[in-house]
């Protein structure tokens, strides 16, 4: 198996190796990844793709002690799965996507920020708020469209049956304007 080195490339055994145990494997792979992802196809193929990347990869480190290459792909399928579950959890600990500022300026201690900062931060929503409550009725929607529902242009662009490059601009002044009062108070 050692001729394979002097082939096309200075990976050619390992490649060889991967590209055999892939075939062998992919169906099996493949079963295993839709499993693993709960049966989301999209998933699974992210799964698979970073586990021929990490496989190759390794084959190419150290082909010499690869005995079972097509039990390698499996192993590598199954940590690729945990890493990425860990990742997920990581993410969730770092980012609150529930945290509520109305909450946090309502608790006791200010959602553990100083005095000071809770005056500034209280200062500032006011501020927002007598912006927005300043707003046309066809601003006010806008508003209600873009920053509330947090819908897309095109369909700010479809509900207001204007253009999107309009639907942009007008954003953009909405921003604008809600800058330039925040400014001056």
């Amino acid at each position: 198996m050692r001729e394979g080195r002097q082939g096309p490339g200075a990976f050619g055994t390992a490649d060889e190796m991967f590209i055999e145990a892939w075939r062998a494997t992919f169906p099996d792979l493949r079963r295993r990844a839709l499993r693993l992802a709960g049966g989301h196809r999209d998933r699974a193929d992210d799964l698979i793709a970073d586990t021929a990347i990490k496989a190759l990869l390794f084959m190419r480190g150290s082909p010499d002690v690869l005995t079972d290459p097509q039990g390698l792909l499996m192993v590598v399928l199954r940590h690729v799965f945990l890493d990425g579950v860990r990742r997920g959890r990581r993410e969730i600990a770092t980012v609150d996507a529930a945290a509520d500022v109305q909450a946090a300026l309502e608790t006791c201690d200010g959602g553990g920020l100083s005095p000071l900062q809770h005056v500034e931060l209280r200062d500032q929503v006011d501020r927002v708020v007598a912006a927005v409550a300043a707003l046309t009725r066809e601003q006010k929607r806008l508003f209600a469209l873009r920053f509330v529902d947090e819908l897309p242009y095109k369909a700010i662009a479809d509900r207001l049956r204007i253009s999107e490059p309009l639907t942009r601009k007008r954003v953009e002044l909405l921003r604008r304007r809600l800058r330039t009062a925040d400014a001056r108070e």
